[in-house]
């Protein structure tokens, strides 16, 4: 299989470049992950292969939770940064909120 060329990161008022660059190896690693647990389904051949199964599948959902809290994290450090008056941040905080409330 060829690997796949990074990534362009665009510059913008979402994420930091940094942020950006976290979050794209951590998704790798998770990426990574399911391949594995892909490989170890294909080579299941005992009822216990599902214990480690399992166990990998569950190490990969958490990676990807703590993706999503560090995606939440940085979207809050950002917007509050970027606020121009008081007003802006009660309005990007509102934003997040309904952001929060939708996926969580």
């Amino acid at each position: 299989m060829a690997d796949t060329p990074p990534l362009k990161i665009v510059q913008g008022t979402a994420l930091s470049e940094a942020q950006k660059t976290d979050l794209l190896h951590r998704l790798a690693r998770v990426e990574g992950q399911l391949r594995g647990v892909q490989k170890l389904i294909a080579k299941a051949a005992v009822p216990e292969d599902c214990d480690g199964i399992a166990q990998q599948m569950s190490a990969a959902r958490k990676a990807l939770d703590r993706c999503f809290v560090t995606l939440l994290t940085n979207a809050m450090t950002t917007h509050a940064e970027g606020a121009s008056s008081t007003e802006d941040a009660v309005a990007r905080a509102r934003h997040l909120a309904t952001f929060l409330d939708k996926f969580v």
